[in-house]
């Protein structure tokens, strides 16, 4: 089988594709970097040709509301009609958990994503996932001088790989509408993560936590709030991995 993986190149991408490998079926990489555009469309139907499922792993890193309003409209709208010209069976889409409970413009976005996907004709499943283990060291990085700053809040990150491995078996299957959240096995303070990974990465950063607006329903909404599948690594697992570029030698706990 031909499966189509929009954003296949970036950090969830990757793992689907090797996902897809592992179960025997073929990938097809959308990305600019494979002369494939969803947003312009460029290369996309002949990139279709074939491809029974989409995984749309698709992301634009930005906290503008109306940005992430337009990329991921546009890009699903053209997926969609793309593959319905191309006889696609079965539309599949990663999604965040807490999009209907926590106001961040980003959401906005996936929102919008969600609500396309379910009117656009196709069969499609939804899977929404907590942050990756990989949050806590971009909010790091986006920290200028010896300051970082993270929201006070709650989260339940999930690996990566974990979530790719759900995505394809959700393909593999008839069209489930939204399918139960994906969570990692432990809730963490946001703030400790931060930490824990400037920590591990040798630098000298003073964390601040950051309040959020919106009380405890905010700083508890990207937890799971319902039934959902567990990943199999935990946090420290993973920073303690090459994957995260400790090389097994993180001194975080």
């Amino acid at each position: 089988m031909r499966v189509a993986i929009a954003g296949g190149t970036g950090l969830i991408g990757r793992h689907v594709v090797a996902s897809v490998e592992q179960s025997g079926h073929e990938p097809v990489v959308l990305a600019r970097s494979r002369g494939v555009d969803i947003i312009t469309r460029s290369g996309l139907d002949a990139a279709l040709a074939g491809v029974e499922v989409v995984i749309d792993v698709s992301n634009l890193a930005t906290l503008s509301k109306k940005r992430s309003v337009r990329f991921f409209s546009t890009g699903t709208e053209h997926l969609i009609e793309a593959g319905g010209r191309a006889g696609v069976r079965h539309h599949v889409a990663l999604s965040i958990v807490g999009i209907d409970r926590v106001g961040f413009g980003y959401y906005a976005g996936k929102l919008s994503q969600e609500d396309l996907i379910r009117r656009g004709g196709l069969a499609w499943t939804v899977l929404r996932a907590t942050q990756f283990h990989e949050f806590a060291g971009q909010l790091l990085d986006r920290s200028l001088g010896p300051l970082a700053v993270a929201p006070r809040m709650r989260i339940q990150p999930v690996a990566a790989r974990d979530v790719a491995r759900r995505l394809v078996e959700l393909a593999m299957k008839p069209a489930s509408g939204l399918a139960p959240e994906i969570a990692g096995p432990q809730a963490h303070d946001l703030v400790d993560l931060v930490r824990q990974v400037a920590r591990a990465r040798g630098r000298r950063r003073l964390v601040l936590p950051l309040p959020v607006p919106g009380g405890s329903a905010t700083r508890s909404g990207l937890l799971p709030a319902g039934e959902h599948t567990t990943g199999t690594q935990t946090f420290d697992e993973w920073l303690r991995s090459e994957e995260a570029g400790g090389g097994g030698t993180s001194t975080a706990t």
